[in-house]
């Protein structure tokens, strides 16, 4: 069986609709599975954002080192970073970005996106010939299309299947949107400091090795000396991760994988695991090549 038919078949296995691209990113071998089909990239976006950020502040438009004073009034919705705190915090442009890739918070990301402008993360995506990535919504705004969608029955009704498919947040035609290769492309372009300047990639590499989740595309490789960086993304029945794996003998993978869930059920182990078995899938058939 070959690699492609064992990522669907584990896609299948999970319950999930899957999308996956993996790019070995000094060779430019890769493997994928639906791998130029859009995608709604949820929180994978905070990626675009991030490289966005360094691009401003190499080009002097910023100091990452600017403070911001993020009152109690005006956060977002998350269990996550300043979007949980209780009180006034004043925070670095860098400290923000931290909290956005670590924990996914949506209020730092929105204070970021408040000092840049989506414009300005589409300008990015762009430059890079990231052909279908493009951000039509900030966070903020993202989060109130769904409630808005969910209609009166609120945070409950998003168990009802009905709700779940008139929800713009999942349609990548009206929300935020890329392609798994896009995404291994963005990747690889920060992995060969492409992307922006060498000081810059190092800080943007760090934070995406601070993320705190393991249960996605780390779960698939569970060695002390394979090290995995990346970003999460979620929305009701998506699941998504992008990210980069390194070996010790300095093999680099940039992978990304999208998926949906048949099951509208806010906790399933198997569809958050499937992205680490996926992903070292497809790693391993690189590395094999």
């Amino acid at each position: 069986m070959t690699a492609a038919a064992r990522i669907r078949e584990a896609f299948d296995e999970a319950g999930v609709t899957g999308r996956l691209h993996a790019l070995d990113i000094d060779s430019g071998a890769e493997i994928g599975t639906g791998g130029d089909h859009a995608v709604v990239t949820a929180s994978v976006h905070k990626l675009c954002v991030l490289v966005a950020l360094h691009e401003q502040a190499a080009a002097g438009r910023l100091d990452l080192t600017e403070q911001l004073e993020v009152p109690l009034s005006g956060r977002e919705l998350g269990p996550t970073g300043v979007a949980a705190m209780l009180d006034p915090v004043r925070m670095s442009l860098r400290d923000a970005a931290y909290l956005m890739m670590a924990v996914s918070d949506n209020t730092a990301a929105e204070l970021l996106l408040g000092r840049i402008g989506l414009d300005a993360v589409n300008a990015t995506t762009a430059r890079l010939g990231l052909a279908h990535t493009y951000a039509v919504h900030t966070f903020r705004e993202l989060l109130a299309t769904i409630k808005e969608d969910a209609g009166p029955g609120g945070a409950q009704a998003l168990a009802d299947p009905y709700v779940i498919a008139r929800l713009r947040a999942l349609d990548p035609a009206r929300t935020n949107r890329s392609t798994p290769r896009d995404m291994t492309r963005l990747l690889s372009a920060v992995w060969r400091d492409e992307a922006c300047t060498p000081e810059d990639g190092a800080a943007i590499r760090r934070l995406l090795g601070l993320q705190v989740w393991p249960h996605r595309m780390a779960s698939g490789f569970p060695f002390d000396d394979v090290h995995v960086a990346g970003k999460t993304g979620s929305l009701p029945t998506l699941r998504n991760e992008v990210g980069v794996i390194e070996y010790p003998d300095g093999g680099r993978y940039a992978v990304a994988v999208f998926t949906r869930a048949a099951s509208t059920a806010a906790t399933l182990p198997p569809a958050d695991a499937v992205i680490g078995t996926t992903a070292r899938i497809a790693v391993e058939a690189l590395r094999g090549a």
